[in-house]
């Protein structure tokens, strides 16, 4: 599991928060200089990360993601532009679920090339601590 410090987490939430207000192409100035402020794994992850909650939240209208957990279940597979995340989770309307997504970017982690990602079952909230899930 990836541990950050206090600041670098409160800095990518707000990031991730702030990048799903945007459609992915529609970025701002702003958004994009604080994405790019970021270590170049950071910023695929974090890129990949919200383009998955966008495309949740857009192609299924029962869903609201907002927060997604890439090694919630297994660790993510990290390429030089491209991360596979076979164990991860995302949450909708306080309900976490379970999620596979395999996601490429351009060389500069900006832009998405290929996003694919399946929903899986509803995890129980008993299990929501033991994968340091929250609401």
């Amino acid at each position: 599991m990836l541990l950050l410090p206090p600041m670098k987490k409160l800095f990518i939430a707000a990031l991730a928060s702030a990048t799903l207000a945007w459609p992915a192409n529609a970025m701002d100035s702003a958004l994009r200089a604080g994405l790019l402020k970021l270590d170049p794994q950071t910023r695929l992850e974090q890129r990949c990360d919200a383009e998955v909650l966008d495309r949740i939240t857009h192609d299924d209208h029962k869903f609201k993601a907002d927060r997604v957990v890439a090694y919630a279940f297994a660790t993510p597979e990290m390429g030089t532009d491209a991360i596979r995340s076979p164990g991860a989770a995302f949450r909708s309307k306080g309900q976490w679920y379970r999620l596979k997504f395999k996601c490429q970017t351009a060389p500069d982690h900006m832009e998405i090339l290929n996003l694919r990602y399946r929903i899986g079952d509803e995890i129980p909230e008993t299990d929501w601590s033991k994968y340091n899930l929250y609401n």
